[in-house]
């Protein structure tokens, strides 16, 4: 994956280093700021009503999307795509990469949110996916009819984030995003941008020769399966899905 042939950034005193820094800070900072006031404006964007009672399928048979709350007033829901009846090395390695990102639930508990996958294809085979995978977040499969009914206007095919609120036994949605917008649920590519040579991807703005290539999917595949399951075949665990 690296080649020490690659091309570096220039070299110069610290001084001058710095004084790019700071320059590229104050850029930052007005990101940062700007941000801010997007997150101001979300939270004061009007909500849709949902049925609540829409069904899902979990660990224990059919329960609602009102269940996925677990009792919180807020659910941060995440749509996995899914292909059934492939086997786990044709899985959505976008979906895989934004999935495996969020491990530690405790902190979005704490403010009363709950963060749910609603994978859009049959719990059995799906949920064998996360445990290959040893994901610990909740999981529930969407049978289409209710993914018709929660992504109404939208391509059911894509990933989305969609946020609710829970008023008693009501439901509303609050806010959806796709595409990049997904970026959200991520650190990796986060910690990527902050270094020299980035995501390493064909569509970024790099100087002449800096590396790049073409992934098979967003989140990025390799040897033809998602980055994460490399580790988790070397630690002997099945991918088998169909039981």
């Amino acid at each position: 994956m690296t080649d020490a042939s690659w091309p570096a950034p220039p070299v110069v005193d610290r001084a001058t280093w710095q004084a790019e820094i700071d320059e590229l800070r104050a850029r930052e900072k007005a990101n940062t700021r700007e941000r801010d006031a997007i997150a101001a404006a979300r939270r004061r964007l009007p909500m849709v009503a949902v049925d609540a009672a829409t069904p899902l399928h979990g660990p224990d048979g059919t329960t609602s999307l009102l269940d996925a709350f677990e009792g919180r007033r807020q659910l941060l829901a995440y749509f996995f795509m899914w292909h059934p009846g492939h086997p786990a090395a044709e899985q959505c390695g976008g979906c895989t990469w934004c999935a495996s990102q969020v491990r530690e639930l405790s902190y979005l508990h704490s403010r009363d949110i709950t963060f749910a996958i609603l994978c859009k294809g049959p719990y059995a085979e799906s949920v064998r996916y996360r445990d290959f995978l040893g994901w610990q977040t909740p999981w529930y499969g969407v049978p289409e009819l209710s993914r018709t009914s929660l992504l109404v206007g939208r391509d059911p095919s894509m990933m989305f984030i969609v946020c609710y609120l829970r008023e008693g036994d009501q439901v509303f949605e609050t806010y959806w995003t796709t595409r990049r917008g997904v970026e959200e649920l991520d650190n990796s590519y986060a910690l990527m941008d902050l270094t020299p040579y980035g995501r390493q991807e064909t569509w970024q703005d790099v100087p002449p020769g800096w590396p790049q290539q073409e992934w098979q999917h967003a989140g990025g595949n390799l040897d033809g399966r998602p980055i994460p399951h490399w580790p988790r075949l070397a630690e002997g665990w099945s991918d088998r899905l169909d039981g």
